[in-house]
This record gives structure tokens, sequence and C-alpha cells, in this order.
């Protein structure tokens, strides 16, 4: 029988200490609710002591949501404790999580201090956090640095004063998955207690080794792991909830389940990506842009006769509706003929022989060929290539001035034009595209990048649409970033049109 992975998500949490991704208490609740959506079984709420803000946020979220235990972060300080409990009064399940650094270099350098005192703070902070709540999750911070042996006389002392889970944190990153893994053994070994807790681990990734970490530490007997969306966490980040959700659901032979919808995965890291304004590396495992795109001709063959020779995840499994074959140089002759054949041409041998020769030419002038250039490649683009154009655009915005966009688009080759306001003035040049545009679609992705360097950079703008359930990718460059922007949605929706 399989055991229970319990997925304890720090986003909120671990994931909020990077500069510039915080969130206000409205912003928290959303991500929270989507994490319950999800199906995560914890979610680490804030640090109530460390400002009225974060104390609120717990609050709110103890409100707001039913199903995954809500859990505060504090130090083994009392005042900390007692502020933590504070603000879990409402909820349903609530979880303290206190602690104390026990390595080396935390016990002499960080709290000026010596093993048997850092073990007797331990215990009081566990003894005195279980005043308040059930549930008490003991953290040893740095533990991926920290002595086996005086590690487990800790942990071991924790859970008979009554700790319920068992955090062994790789706090800097530093470990091998085989160290890490060995670790845990090493507790799960020597600890005579252990079966009266969960270890836990928390992985930084400053290595790139986070997710392997955390899954060789569950190989070894952990049954939580902390991770967060994307892998958002303070320096290189922490351990992915996506990663290590579908490595369980992936490899049948690991004896393990979780309760996550996976399905809910896409959705989940769009959402943190968009409040927290962090863009997700296009080649980043499972929730990445290019993690079901192929470009190269043997991969796209293969994957066109039977998709498992180059995915072993489905994409519809992650809430992905299909896989992208992306047209470049590099592409050959049957992901040619599949976008053809999606655009309504059914070429003989001969004849696709013949169209392939022309594409390459195409194909390596362009970093990638879209439908337009297909169909112009084919005698045929003046319908698509003309679907929607941008005929004009004109901006007005400033420090105190309210937003404004007048659009005029071409669509269909009837000319017609809308006049919106909006929070930003791209906000605002949607906000009167969409007034023209009768197809409804919701923007999924919205990302900026320099091509150049200095204040008259040529900016590039990509765009993803979703539309009766199909993706819809559009690009746009200019040195006015807010035209490229325009340019790369009506991109877009010309293949909608």
């Amino acid at each position: 029988m399989s055991d229970k992975l319990f997925i304890f998500d720090t986003t909120l949490r671990d994931g909020e200490q990077v500069p510039g991704c915080q969130l206000n208490t409205i912003e928290k609740i959303e991500v929270a609710r989507t994490l319950e959506a999800l199906g995560v079984d914890v979610i680490e709420a804030g640090f109530p002591v460390s400002s009225p803000g974060d104390f609120q946020s717990v609050v709110e979220i103890a409100k707001a949501v039913s199903n995954p235990t809500i859990c505060a972060l504090t130090r083994a300080v009392e005042k900390d404790i007692d502020v933590a409990a504070e603000a879990l009064k409402f909820a349903k399940r609530g979880r303290i999580h206190t602690g104390i650094g026990t390595s080396p270099y935390h016990i002499k350098y960080k709290l000026n201090s010596n093993p048997d005192e850092i073990l007797e703070r331990a215990v009081r902070a566990v003894k005195y956090a279980k005043r308040y709540v059930e549930d008490v999750e003991f953290y040893a911070e740095d533990a991926g640095r920290s002595d086996n042996e005086y590690l487990a006389r800790v942990v071991q002392a924790v859970i008979a004063a009554g700790a319920t889970v068992i955090n062994i944190p790789d706090t800097t990153g530093y470990c091998l998955p085989a160290d890490y893994g060995a670790k845990i053994k090493y507790l799960m070994e020597h600890v005579s207690n252990v079966h009266k807790a969960i270890l836990s681990t928390h992985c930084h990734n400053d290595l790139g080794m986070a997710t392997a970490n955390s899954l060789s530490g569950v190989i070894n007997g952990a049954r939580q792991v902390e991770v967060t969306i994307n892998g958002i966490g303070e320096r290189a980040g922490n351990t992915s909830l996506e990663e290590v959700v579908m490595a369980v659901k992936t490899h049948h032979d690991l004896p393990l389940y979780t309760d996550i919808n996976t399905k809910g995965i896409h959705n989940a890291s769009r959402l943190v990506s968009s409040l927290m304004n962090m863009p997700v590396q296009p080649n980043k495992a499972i929730v990445g842009r290019n993690a079901f795109a192929h470009s190269s001709g043997i991969h796209q063959d293969g994957v066109l006769k039977n998709r498992e020779n180059y995915e072993i995840i489905d994409p519809v499994e992650v809430g992905i509706q299909e896989s992208a074959i992306v047209l470049t140089a590099r592409s050959g002759r049957a992901a040619l003929n599949h976008h053809l054949n999606q655009l309504g041409y059914e070429l003989s041998k001969d004849q696709l022989d013949d169209v392939y020769n022309r594409f390459l030419v195409m194909a390596d002038k362009k970093k990638n060929v879209t439908e337009e250039d297909l169909a112009e490649l084919m005698g045929d683009s003046n319908d698509m290539e003309k679907a929607v154009e941008l005929k004009l655009l004109q901006v007005v915005s400033g420090k105190s001035t309210i937003p404004m966009a007048t659009v005029h688009l071409k669509i269909k080759g009837e000319s017609c034009a809308a006049t919106a306001e909006g929070n930003g003035p791209i906000d605002a040049c949607f906000n009167a595209v969409k007034k023209l545009i009768k197809q409804k679609f919701t923007l999924g992705e919205f990302l900026v990048q320099a091509l150049t360097r200095g204040s008259d950079d040529l900016g590039k703008v990509h765009v993803q649409l979703e539309h009766k359930g199909k993706v819809y990718y559009g690009f746009g460059a200019n040195i006015d970033i807010i035209t490229a922007s325009v340019e790369a949605l009506v991109n877009a929706l010309s293949k909608i049109v």
C-alpha cells in the first residue's frame, strides 16, 4: 500500500521573501484559495510577528480556507509563539512552526551559544507552542550542515516534547542528494521515537538540487515536502511543488501518492507568476513555456507518431491543452505537414518536398515560423495575415493622468476604433482592443524583454491567449514598448479571428 506524501506549501511565506514579490492580503487570499483547490495539505501563511501586515494575512487566510492546515512560522521565542497563536485563532486546523539553528555555524556565529543550550531552547519552544496547538512543527535550521549525531539528539528531544512534524532544512542548498538522503535515513534509524512524528524536507536550490534532495529525503523516509509554486524563494529558490508532485506521479515504482489535483498546476503557476511579477523561465520543468514544446525535427516526428516517445508527462495532466510543435530551421517534414494540415492544406509527398525546401529558406531567416508565414509560403497569405491589423494607436498617460488609449483596428477588412481607460497605458490599450474583438479570450501570459541596451531599447513582447480551450501566441517588437505590446496582442488575435 502506498504512503501519503504531505504537501506543505510555503509560497506565501518563504516564496514571498523574494525582493519585489510581496503580496497584499487580498492577493494572498487569492493564492491561498488556489492552493486549497490544488489540494495542498498545509499552507504556511506567514511569519506573524514580523509585521502587522503578515499577522493580518495569516488571520484572513485562516478565515478564507477550510481544508488545508494553516501554519504560522516563529523563532524559538515565546513572544513569536504568542503572536502566531493569536493569528491562528480562526484556523480550522492550526500549526505553529517553531525552531532554531542546529549547525555549528548557526550555534556559534548566529546564536552565540552552545549545543546544550540550543537543545534546551528547542525543547522549551516546542513545549510552549504545545500550550496553544496540538500540531507543532519544529525546524532544525541549517540541518543540512548539522552533525548527524547532534541533530538526532535534538530531534529525539523535541519529539518527546510534543513535536508532531520535524523539518530537516537544507537551508543553504549545500547538500548533495546522496548526503541529504543519508541524513534522513540516519534520523529514521537512530531516533528511537521517530515513529511519533513525520520527517519533513525543506530544500533550497543554491546548487540546483532542491528537488533532487527532497526526493532523496522522501525515498529515505520523509513523508512531508516543503515546496513553493514555480520554485520561488529567497536566493535561488525552493523545491518546486510541481516538480515533486509530478515526479511522484510519473514514477509508479515509488510507493507514494499526493492529494494534489495536478490539472490545476498550470493555473496556479500562472497566478503566482502574475501576482508576484516573477516570469517563469521558458525551460522551467513542468510549467515553463517550452516544457512541452518541440522544435527538433527528430523529436517532432517522434511526438507526432506517439507522444510518449519524447514526453513522460501528458501536458493535459498539468492543465495544458496540448504540446507545442514549434517551427524552426531545425524542424522536419512531419512537423511542417502537421501545421499545414491544421491550416487545411493536404499535400502530396512531392508537394511537401517542394514546400519544405522553401520553408527551410524562410526558417533560416527567422527564429520562428508562424501560421501567417506558412500562409505566405503557400501563396495564400492575404486573409490570415490581415485578419486583424493595428492601424493607429494613441495613448495618454502620466503621473496625474488617467491612462487612456484609442485603438484603430482593421478586422477582416473593416475599420473600427475604440477608446478605453485602464490601470496603466498597456492595460488601457488592451481594454480598447477587447471592445473591438467579439471573441472572448483570456490573457494567460505577458512577457516583456529588451533585445538591445540603453533607454532606446528595442523591446520584444510575448503574449499567450486562451480561447475555447486552445492556446494562441503573439509576438511584437518595437522601440515603443506599448506599441510592441498591442502588436503582440493583435498578432495573437489574428490567429483567433
